[in-house]
């Protein structure tokens, strides 16, 4: 399947709405709810953010100004807010209590305790080295772009990432 472009996706959105949508939609898809689950932990929490994170993106997609907006950023940062919102309305650690004792899913093996325990060390972080850590480990983004996505600078985003991957060493080296 050939790359869309934000320039495909800008100018079909201009012509025809709908088809912008579904080429929004096909290239977001599946990076978006990867990073809202590792947010969130659990599927249903990660398709309602998804679902929300797109009906926002559809509603002001208009509002984006091609020239000045990265198109990555701006649906990074709707759907790290949507996870934010959702993961706070639920209790983070009894759904990682219950997840482990819960049948393996296919996003995380249960069954790998190094898995787990870097679950449980991420999602111990603040919020925002939480986002930070996962952008970068999991999503491989630079920090220019974590940066627009987090509403920070990039030297923020460096040391949020350093701190947080500090943490997480040890936390998993007990």
């Amino acid at each position: 399947m050939p790359i869309i472009s934000d320039a495909d996706i800008f100018d079909t959105f201009k012509t025809d709405r709908e088809s912008g949508c579904r080429l929004l939609l096909s290239r977001f898809k599946e990076p978006l709810y990867r990073h809202i689950r590792r947010i969130t932990v659990s599927h249903d929490d990660a398709e309602d953010a998804l679902q929300e994170t797109f009906i926002r993106l559809f509603r002001s997609f208009g509002k984006l100004d091609k020239e000045r907006s990265a198109l990555t950023s701006w649906a990074y940062r709707i759907a790290t807010r949507e996870a934010m919102r959702v993961r706070s309305a639920r209790r983070i650690h009894r759904l990682l209590d219950e997840a482990a004792e819960a049948v393996a899913d296919s996003y995380i093996d249960y069954s790998d305790v190094e898995a787990v325990r870097l679950q449980r060390a991420i999602h111990s972080l603040p919020p925002k080295q939480q986002v930070t850590f996962s952008l970068r480990y999991y999503d491989g983004l630079d920090y220019a772009e974590i940066a627009r996505i987090t509403d920070s600078s990039a030297e923020s985003a460096k040391v949020n990432y350093a701190k947080a991957k500090q943490k997480i060493i040890k936390m998993l080296e007990i």
